[in-house]
């Protein structure tokens, strides 16, 4: 709090126009006298407003990967990287990585945070990282099998992809040493985690975190109990609040995740508005640990789609696709809007193996759709094996809105 108040003009005219100082901050509970930040706030600030040192003390930047608009730009001194490094390392650690152990990193390095977030943590663990990046997929796969990876790090639609890969290459992915996938850089519903982990024979590890706070890292779930995301809370104050009102909610109930870094230097940020969807419980975990753990990121408040007045998230159509054995791990949803009136046509993919009726298969999903939804679908596509686009690198989109 005295870091951002005595060295970022940005806070400390926010926090002199609620009436708060450093001084007023006396227990945990004062944390709601602080005002939120947001990603607006970066992007008003960029590039380097929210800073709270000088150029001098800085050695690593960083952006946000988002697509739109300026990106947040990120700062570390190297006090910052040590502690990025120790979470990482926690992370993994708790993902039942260990010294010696071989990590594959497939998250794309350079200005995002994953690949060189992750790449120090491993080191910092003490086990070895194949700095692969992004991409390459069939390069991807002979590394799993030629170096004999125990580990990959990866979003979850690429590990699909992956698995996808290595079936067409001959290499039967189940066969190979490798036993965990750590996701992460987007929501992974526990369908998709299931799926994940029935094709390549894995334990799917969720790892989270987000740029503007540290990078990956944050919080992560345990090997042993994969129930819930610890967050690293020495380090990061987490909170769940309504998305519409602010107002801080109950312990357990579901709303948007909110972040206070406790010991950045570059960047001290207060109160953040991730846009997560998630709950918390202080319960000790299976697994021993006692540190707060959040559940998994659901979706984003941001991501709401709202067709005909009626409110969904992606995730609810990603938990109908994957109930299906003859639905393929893919989906594109298309909003338009007709004579004024939304339109939502949702397109799925049929798995290779899959001989018996499209019809009859569109009907069994679309009528999952309408109890899920509540509302019908204009119109759902069954595609091709493959005729959805893959995600070869980086996020996945799936929602394309042409409203």
């Amino acid at each position: 709090m005295r870091n951002a108040y005595e060295n970022v003009d940005y806070y400390r005219d926010e926090l002199n126009k609620e009436g708060v100082t450093p001084e007023d901050i006396e227990t945990v509970d004062d944390i709601t006298k602080l005002p939120f930040t947001t990603k607006e706030d970066f992007r008003d600030e960029y590039p380097d407003g929210l800073f709270a040192v000088d150029d001098d003390e800085i050695i690593r930047i960083h952006a946000s990967s988002g697509t739109t608009g300026k990106p947040k730009i990120v700062s570390y001194t190297e006090d910052d990287l040590e502690v990025w490094s120790e979470v990482v390392a926690r992370s993994l650690a708790a993902a039942g990585v260990e010294a010696g152990d071989t990590v594959q990193n497939a998250y794309g390095y350079g200005l995002f945070t994953g690949g060189l977030g992750l790449h120090y943590g491993v080191e910092e663990l003490g086990a070895t990282v194949i700095p692969i990046g992004g991409g390459n997929t069939q390069r991807q796969v002979e590394m799993l099998e030629d170096l004999e990876s125990d580990a990959i790090a990866c979003t979850p639609s690429y590990a699909l992809y992956l698995a996808e890969t290595a079936q067409e290459m001959g290499v039967d992915i189940k066969e190979l040493p490798l036993r965990a996938v750590i996701f992460g850089a987007e929501p992974c519903t526990d369908p998709m985690r299931e799926e994940i982990e029935e094709r390549l024979d894995v334990t799917g590890i969720d790892i989270y975190g987000l740029s503007e706070i540290i990078g990956p890292g944050v919080s992560n779930e345990c090997y042993e109990a994969q129930d819930g995301l610890h967050i690293w809370e020495d380090r990061f104050f987490p909170e769940v609040i309504d998305p519409e009102t602010g107002e801080p909610l109950p312990v357990g109930e579901e709303g948007e995740l909110v972040l206070t870094t406790l010991s950045k230097e570059a960047l001290p940020v207060l109160r953040y508005r991730t846009g997560d969807l998630t709950s918390l419980t202080y319960e000790t975990c299976e697994c021993g640990r006692t540190m707060v753990r959040m559940d998994n990121v659901t979706g984003r408040a941001d991501d709401l789609v709202i067709v005909r007045g009626v409110n969904f998230y992606p995730s609810e159509i990603e938990d109908v696709v994957l109930e299906f054995d003859e639905v393929a791990p893919y989906y594109r949803i298309d909003l338009d809007r007709v004579d004024n009136l939304d339109t939502l046509e949702v397109t799925i993919e049929r798995e290779p193996e899959f001989d018996g009726s499209v019809d009859d298969l569109r009907d069994r999903v679309m009528t999952r759709l309408q109890n899920v939804l509540s509302f019908t679908p204009d119109t759902l596509t069954i595609a091709e094996p493959g005729g959805i686009e893959r995600t070869k690198v980086g996020k996945v989109k799936r929602v394309y809105d042409h409203r």
